[in-house]
């Protein structure tokens, strides 16, 4: 590990900070003329149980650290991972942030913003000189939490919180690193999190005698229709399935795609609802694998698939696009 250096230079060591992962929170308060004023702050944290404390920093250089310095009450609101957009209007400065926000109301007056993780209202209690900064500690006076998956900051990046998974394999201790093929495989992971995951409305497929292929064809149209055939077979490429001629014509002599007069296909109403049908299965086991993994790991996840499907895409069309 690199060591620090005699000199310290102020922006290395505010890269090594941002190794700390930490919350995202926006302190609010009102100005001397009732003027809402609120800060995206990261330099939160607790000090006390009994009395109930918390403690935050602001800059000396801030333009809202008359307005803080003179309140007596302020809230903290620590952001859910939704909430990003609402931080990035809270860091800027020169516009009003809190323009077309509806506002809960508060025990102590101040502003409160909805949809947090958490909120904390607070009384000054302190504020003490922290070099460049000013440090302000506060007696909390109500709190609430909505169990929303909190944002996080590190690295200079957002970021998303999870549990660390416990081992798959079947026994526990078992020490795969030098395996061949081992758990860790990421190929292996993202295989088989898919079957188990198609497993749990497959029967649903079975029963209306749909083919992995005719799935993907459906769901593809009900996304994005009219497409031509070459056009169908690029969005599903991904599959490894080929699409053709006789894939379709099969769907529309069953009644589930219609063919419109240039040779475009599009979910025929029968198509339509067959695919409401078995979406709506799998959205159950969808929501069935959020209440087991919780919503911020089903969140992380979510990210984590975007990512892995970023990083590997040879430049498939994009479905959800205009």
């Amino acid at each position: 590990m690199a060591q620090h250096p005699t000199q310290i230079d102020p922006k290395d060591f505010r890269r090594a900070l941002g190794m700390f992962a930490t919350g995202v929170t926006i302190v609010t308060t009102q100005a001397a003329d009732g003027t809402p004023v609120g800060i995206t702050a990261n330099s939160f944290n607790s000090v006390s149980l009994q009395p109930p404390m918390v403690l935050w920093s602001l800059a000396k250089n801030a333009r809202s650290l008359a307005a803080f310095s003179e309140a007596e009450y302020w809230n903290v609101h620590i952001l859910s991972n939704e909430q990003e957009p609402l931080s990035n209007r809270f860091a800027r400065a020169g516009e009003d942030k809190f323009a077309g926000l509806t506002l809960d109301q508060a025990d102590n007056g101040m502003p409160l913003l909805p949809g947090c993780s958490a909120r904390f209202q607070c009384r000054t209690a302190f504020r003490y000189e922290g070099g460049d900064h000013i440090i302000f500690v506060g007696e909390v006076l109500a709190y609430d939490s909505s169990g929303l998956p909190p944002l996080l900051y590190v690295t200079g990046n957002y970021a998303l919180a999870a549990r660390k998974a416990a081992p798959i394999s079947t026994d526990p201790a078992a020490d795969t690193s030098q395996a061949l093929y081992s758990e860790n495989l990421i190929g292996y992971l993202l295989g088989r999190a898919h079957y188990q995951f198609m497993g749990g409305f497959r029967n649903r497929l079975k029963e209306r005698a749909l083919s992995d292929a005719d799935f993907f064809v459906l769901s593809t149209l009900s996304v994005q229709a009219p497409l031509s055939a070459s056009a169908l077979a690029e969005h599903v490429s991904y599959t490894g399935i080929d699409i053709g001629p006789l894939a379709l014509g099969s769907l529309c002599e069953r009644a589930l795609l219609d063919q419109t007069d240039v040779g475009l296909y599009q979910l025929s109403p029968s198509g339509r609802d067959l695919v409401l049908h078995v979406l709506a299965a799998a959205k159950a086991v969808e929501a069935d694998l959020v209440g087991r993994m919780g919503e911020a790991e089903a969140a992380l996840l979510r990210n984590l698939l975007k990512q892995a499907i970023g990083a590997t895409d040879p430049g498939l069309p994009k479905l959800w696009s205009a």
